[in-house]
């Protein structure tokens, strides 16, 4: 793998590319998105491209730090199931992408400057945990990732407080909307990561980490990932019964095949190359569900 991997990337910023993991980015720019139509009125333009490109450079510095913990803990072999990760491939040195780690997260604190000077002090305490936890999911004496609470991690930092935050910076408040149109995006950005430890229960199991999925068994971690779409689904209705949400709450819907299909999928095999189709399938699912359920908010 290592090989192919070195003539493919010939180019230096192919590298950085790669581990920043693009397939990934998408769930940091959906719950920004989400949590921008979640405001009534005009929304902050640069509010909401400083909240957008913070997001992403936590994302990325998180996936970062992901390659050279993995890496450093013996996590990352050979015989991982998954894309290529730079570090364990020999294409970046330890140095190196910890150094890349470093400038991912320095930037999106530059940013997050800008954010605290137009919404006040308490994006310093969103952004510093973020960070604090994107290091603290598979780095630390005690990593979040290895001891089941990955799950927990997404579906807060990358679910909840990224779609709350992104409408508190707009408006200075926090709205019942807000919060409960967090809970679907907080869930699908969380199946991504439930699809991914499913996949990788035999290898995290045999390097001693204990993921959630490890813990649970196969089985039940199917029955989380169904429930979790199933959930996701329900909210918009919820809204819409509530009367928190328009008419066309519905839109949503158009996604409802994709994961129909992908809960299929995922309850029925253990192959890993299925598996991994599923990965690819659920950040979209989480995208086109995200996108969708963002233009009903507006309309």
């Amino acid at each position: 793998m290592t090989q192919p991997s070195a003539r493919r990337l010939a180019r230096p910023w192919s590298v950085w590319v790669l581990a920043a993991r693009p397939p990934t980015l998408p769930a940091a720019i959906i719950p920004v998105v989400v949590g921008t139509a979640a405001v009534h009125g005009m929304p902050r333009p640069w509010s909401f491209l400083a909240a957008l490109g913070a997001s992403v450079l936590i994302q990325v510095g998180t996936n970062y730090a992901n390659d050279l913990f993995d890496f450093r803990k013996g996590a990352d072999t050979a015989g991982r199931l998954g894309p290529p990760r730079v570090t364990q491939s020999g294409l970046v040195s330890t140095r190196q992408i910890a150094t890349a780690t470093g400038v991912a997260f320095g930037l999106a604190a530059v940013l997050g400057l800008y954010l605290v000077a137009v919404s006040g002090w308490i994006i310093v305490a969103i952004g510093a945990l973020s960070i604090l936890c994107g290091l603290a999911y598979t780095g630390g004496p005690w990593p979040l990732g290895y001891h089941g609470l990955g799950e927990l991690f997404v579906f807060i930092f990358f679910g909840l407080v990224a779609v709350i935050g992104s409408a508190y910076i707009q408006t200075g408040d926090v709205s019942s909307l807000a919060v409960a149109a967090a809970v679907p995006v907080a869930l699908l950005v969380t199946a991504i990561l439930i699809v991914n430890n499913l996949r990788d229960i035999d290898t995290d199991r045999a390097v001693g980490k204990r993921t959630l999925a490890v813990r649970l068994g196969r089985r039940l971690t199917r029955l989380e990932y169904a429930a979790f779409l199933i959930v996701a689904y329900a909210v918009p209705v919820a809204l819409r019964l509530a009367g928190l949400i328009g008419g066309w709450f519905w839109l949503p819907v158009f996604s409802l095949p994709l994961a129909i299909r992908l809960i299929r999928l995922v309850t029925t095999t253990s192959n890993p190359a299925e598996l991994n189709r599923a990965l690819k399938l659920t950040g979209l699912l989480h995208l086109l569900f995200g996108s969708l359920f963002a233009l009903s908010l507006v309309l």
